[in-house]
């Protein structure tokens, strides 16, 4: 018997095996230098594809140095991290998941700690605590951080310039799958929301020009990673507060990301205000992802708490999402799609010869 969750899926040029999918998940490790990846990344990222996920995709991955979260974060801004990523997509492949990488610019929710560790700092790091000047469409601080450095016209361009010349290195190592994050509070979601973009010029304003940005980036990427390559934008389908980004607007958004050439919308939400009213719950973002699907005819991806096989099921084959995004889920059970294959009694042929007497 085959189930919905376990239905391949095309995009483009790509056949993913299945519709379970890890989303990126910052690993913020000590050992990232420079934005290079390690061994740990190796492990973190081979296991989850060993585990049977469709296709594992990269953490913000930052395409400068300023466009990091914390100074532990990895990056694609350099030919020594292209070619350091290559054995881990090599692995993935080896695996039968498809490869892919969030590319990210934090604007002026960069430069900070991690949430752990005796190294942890609350607020932006000062330059003597190994941080930098943060930018952003305005100047207009998160709340407890820094005012940020409002971006010139010259230095948005310089901004959608190096998302294009990162997705250029993730292809060249490899990746099949390119994701721009456009969520979460970040320098292209900042773009979007009106609590954030201040800007009177085009890149401010209406709806259409606080999209300009990332539009920009997207056709900029495009033409980089050519036409058989999957491109997924990333979205935080509401800031949770009046007067910010809703869901109307990313309605619209998910339909120009379309016309430009996207082939997936992974919906999420929050992340641009501290201390919004979020109802978490089991699934609790679903119905946004559904919306937008709806809204924009194009495929999409549901991530939030779905944590069990059957719920995970139940959303493809009823078809309120096209992928499951299985984040925390995976970090508990990196055999997430093998126990769901179990639970659902569907053939599991991904399973590695190694492991299948667990599966029978």
């Amino acid at each position: 018997m085959t189930h919905a969750l376990f239905d391949s899926i095309t995009l483009r040029g790509l056949e993913v095996r299945n519709r379970i999918w890890i989303p990126p998940m910052c690993q913020y490790s000590v050992e990232a230098r420079d934005g290079v990846p390690t061994d740990w990344h190796l492990v973190h990222l081979g296991g989850l594809a060993r585990g049977g996920a469709g296709a594992v995709v990269v953490e913000a991955t930052g395409v400068v140095p300023e466009g990091r979260i914390t100074p532990h974060d990895l990056g694609l801004w350099n030919d020594e991290q292209r070619d350091a990523f290559r054995r881990i997509t090599d692995f993935l492949h080896s695996q039968g998941a498809a490869a892919g990488i969030q590319l990210a610019h934090a604007g002026r929710k960069a430069s900070t700690s991690r949430g752990w560790g005796p190294d942890r700092v609350d607020g932006t790091l000062t330059a003597e605590q190994g941080g930098w000047q943060t930018v952003a469409p305005s100047p207009v601080a998160f709340p407890g951080m820094a005012v940020p450095t409002e971006l010139t016209v010259e230095g948005i361009a310089d901004v959608v310039r190096a998302f294009a010349e990162a997705a250029r290195r993730a292809v060249d190592a490899g990746f099949d799958i390119i994701e721009l994050h456009g969520a979460h509070g970040y320098l292209l979601h900042e773009f979007l929301s009106p609590l954030s973009n201040q800007r009177t010029d085009q890149y401010g304003g209406s709806l259409e020009d606080r999209a300009r940005a990332l539009l920009e980036t997207v056709d900029a990427v495009r033409a980089e990673i050519g036409e058989d390559v999957p491109l997924v934008v990333r979205l935080s389908a509401t800031d949770w507060v009046e007067g910010g980004w809703d869901l109307p607007q990313s309605e619209q958004l998910s339909v120009w990301l379309r016309e430009h050439g996207v082939d997936l919308v992974s919906v999420s939400t929050g992340g641009n205000v501290a201390d919004a009213p979020i109802p978490v719950g089991p699934g609790y973002q679903l119905p946004f992802a559904t919306a937008i699907r709806q809204a924009a005819d194009v495929p999409v991806a549901a991530v939030g708490m779905i944590d069990d096989p059957f719920q995970a099921e139940q959303i493809v084959a009823l078809g309120q999402a096209d992928v499951v995004l299985i984040g925390r889920g995976a970090l508990r059970d990196p055999n997430f799609p093998v126990r769901a294959a179990a639970a659902l009694r569907q053939d599991a042929s991904f399973v590695p010869d190694q492991y299948a007497r667990a599966h029978n």
